[in-house]
């Protein structure tokens, strides 16, 4: 998968790769070691404005708990792709963590993880396929609907 075949995919979809958000706190947006680029938390913020807010199973809808997934997964690619050294180092997405600020009765919340696992996918196609843990949680920073941390394998340098 070259970048410019991602890209394409973006393109296709009308979506595109952010710039990586900067860590706004004592920690660094992803850490390469090894063959592995490991995300830190991302939110879904579009153009430094976060797009979704609220508990899902309350004020916020499934729909919009996806695309809040969508869109955490296209920062935490942005931020593995910088780390990495660019997004034709990305090889594989191993895991992805998500984390849904839940109502106490929502229980869908593999189905909010689908937004950011599906588009993961038509991205990379088999190697975008990923272990994954989708939590119910009680609160998330600024109240954000939804966060994702992101493992990936990426490319030695030839």
């Amino acid at each position: 998968m070259t970048t410019k075949d991602i890209t394409e995919k973006l393109d296709q979809m009308g979506l595109r790769l952010p710039e990586p958000a900067a860590a706004v706190g004592a920690y660094v947006p992803a850490v390469v070691t090894g063959s592995l680029v490991f995300v830190s938390g991302q939110l879904p913020l579009q153009a430094g404005q976060l797009r979704h807010t609220g508990k899902l199973g309350a004020d916020v809808s499934l729909e919009a708990g996806q695309d809040a997934a969508r869109i955490c997964a296209l920062n935490g690619l942005a931020a593995a792709a910088h780390a990495a050294g660019g997004l034709d180092r990305i090889q594989r997405i191993v895991r992805l963590g998500v984390f849904v600020n839940s109502a106490p009765d929502f229980t869908d919340q593999a189905k909010v993880a689908n937004g950011a696992s599906e588009l993961l996918v038509a991205l990379f196609g088999e190697p975008g396929r990923h272990a994954r843990a989708a939590v119910g949680v009680a609160a998330l920073p600024l109240d954000a609907a939804v966060e994702i941390e992101l493992l990936a394998e990426i490319a030695s340098e030839a």
